[in-house]
């Protein structure tokens, strides 16, 4: 069976933690982020947890995770 291939832009946006947790990046943090209050330019600092409904979709786009 040939190998499978890995969704480059999926794996691009998306990392394994150490106890097999998704993270990725807050969205909405490349603009138009002056008018926004400081607790929320803070909190898109952070990484979020991937959603458990998206899993079984980005386990197919990344198969070797």
């Amino acid at each position: 069976m040939p190998k499978l291939k890995t969704h480059k832009a999926t794996s691009k946006r998306y990392k394994l933690t150490g106890k097999k947790k998704m993270i990725q990046r807050q969205a909405g943090q490349d603009h138009f982020n002056s008018r926004e209050s400081g607790n929320t330019t803070r909190s898109k600092r952070r990484d979020q947890r991937a959603s458990k409904d998206n899993l079984k979709a980005l386990k197919k786009l990344m198969p070797y995770l």
